[in-house]
């Protein structure tokens, strides 16, 4: 049936009839979208749904508020599910309870369109875990309690379950005491970090959770205080002292962690590897902790790969625990890696798959699909834009810029600049000079670029949570612009 005229604009309807026996979807769209949504749709192969399309009487999908599908949506009958734009702002709720049908976003993107769908039968839950984390405060000799416990509520805040106060050797740390003290009363699980027997009583005493690192010569400590051990060989790189170490204390009936020591590269890991795995074979109920700071902080490579490829490490042999340190400043967001990584790895273990298609947060330097749109797709919208606004595109041909004037491609911005005639004005040139530099960056890496939001670097630097209730705050570069055309010709001379 025809959809009304509100005064704002004719709601549009195509529709396309799929074979399914039941559900019917409307998706919602500006007059610009149109074609591509329905190229999309059309290649969902095979389509568990029949669909129609409407356009509400607006150019850019994005401009589309809740109180307009409200006005210009028309009748819901035998639909099941609404789809909105994935930038539409507003309050979905209402519009579901008024209609009695579900409203649902989709994505920002609309060639992600087809994996939405399927997410929805393949959501993972990463709410689960088993792999402690215990993040190591190096310097904390040379910190206060204060800025001990300050570094600890970024670790926790980043995912860390324990903090473990390091020990320097030959280097006296006289708040010791007073570092457990203070990480305890603000609610942290604690370990201490030390070869020094002095360094470990004290830590005990002073209420720490668990004790690095104790062997066959220091079990007496754990036999005098209430703690946890994490154990290693007399000869840390010896298996049979670490297996005579972890029987001896296994009798005690008591909850410990052993720790075969991962070496770095060159010295020795693959050889440790192979030791938490002889490990395992021996002990197949224990727990395990692997210290993963020696491959981390002594490789000069983004850790965030070497992170995951050591927690399906982990996730295999059944590690337990992992301590990490962040000391080099290419390590600066190793616990929310592994807080990400366990996460993605237990869900991946229990479904028996290797870990893909279940987060994108473990990538940060590429995408798997970075040029959702290929360079004819893009012409073809520039053909449909009849304002000046430009609209900014990555196809993996180079960085796409247009409006109603024309429609340019390059690969650097230095060579778009003269084409687009913002020289008199500030604000657009800084806009379009920060936005075209967004693009260069996503094409050169291969990353996705979406106009009017910053680059995702996954779990390496966490994208604030977009606000999808109201449109964004007007910036300073288009406060400018508007303030400058309401000047009169007179004062700009």
């Amino acid at each position: 049936m025809p959809l009304p005229l509100d005064g704002h604009g004719l709601a549009r309807t195509s529709i396309m009839t799929q074979t399914f026996s039941g559900e019917h979807i409307v998706f919602v769209t500006g007059k610009l979208a149109e074609r591509s949504l329905t190229r999309v749709l059309g290649e969902l192969t095979p389509c568990a749904f029949t669909w129609e399309i409407r356009v509400l009487g607006v150019a850019v999908a994005a401009l589309l508020t809740t109180e307009m599908i409200a006005r210009r949506i028309g009748d819901l009958a035998g639909v099941t599910r609404v789809v909105v734009p994935g930038r539409c702002r507003g309050d979905l709720v209402p519009l579901s309870a008024h209609f009695g049908v579900p409203f649902e976003r989709g994505p920002e993107e609309l060639k992600d369109m087809p994996a939405h769908f399927g997410a929805r039968q393949r959501a993972r839950d990463l709410s689960r875990h088993d792999c402690l984390i215990f993040a190591e405060i190096v310097d904390a000799p040379h910190l206060t309690p204060d800025a001990v416990v300050a570094r600890a509520r970024r670790y926790r805040e980043d995912g860390a379950d324990v903090i473990d106060v390091g020990c320097i050797p030959d280097t006296p740390f006289p708040t010791l005491a007073d570092c457990v003290r203070a990480l305890k009363a603000d609610g942290f699980r604690v370990s201490v970090d030390s070869l020094d027997t002095e360094d470990l009583i004290t830590g005990a005493r002073a209420g720490a959770d668990y004790l690095f690192s104790l062997h066959e010569d220091t079990l007496w400590i754990a036999d005098e205080y209430p703690v946890t051990p994490i154990l290693i060989g007399r000869n840390p790189h010896d298996i049979e002292a670490l297996s005579r170490t972890v029987s001896s204390f296994q009798a005690r009936g008591r909850p410990f962690f052993a720790d075969a020591i991962l070496d770095p590269i060159h010295h020795g890991f693959t050889a440790s590897v192979l030791r938490y795995q002889t490990l395992r074979e021996r002990f197949p109920d224990i727990a395990i902790l692997m210290g993963i700071g020696n491959l981390s902080e002594l490789t000069h490579a983004d850790t965030l790969g070497l992170n995951t490829l050591l927690m399906g490490i982990a996730s295999e042999l059944g590690v337990s625990a992992v301590l990490t340190t962040e000391v080099s400043g290419h390590c600066r967001s190793v616990v929310r890696e592994i807080a990400l990584a366990r996460r993605i790895l237990h869900a991946a273990r229990e479904d028996g798959m290797p870990p893909r298609h279940i987060d994108d947060g473990l990538l940060a330097l590429h995408d798997r699909k970075p040029f959702p749109w290929t360079a004819e797709e893009i012409s073809d919208f520039a053909t449909g834009v009849k304002d000046p606004n430009y609209r900014i595109q990555v196809t993996a041909d180079g960085i796409h810029i247009y409006n109603r004037d024309g429609h340019h491609v390059a690969v650097d911005p230095y060579d778009l600049f003269p084409k687009l005639g913002v020289e008199e004005d500030g604000g657009h040139a800084f806009y379009l000079g920060m936005e075209l530099a967004r693009a260069q960056i996503a094409w050169q890496l291969g990353k996705r670029y979406e106009q009017d939001e910053e680059l995702a670097w996954g779990c390496v630097r966490p994208r604030v949570v977009t606000d999808q209730i109201h449109f964004a705050a007007e910036r300073s570069t288009l406060a400018a612009r508007r303030a400058r055309r309401r000047k009169p010709a007179v004062d700009r001379e």
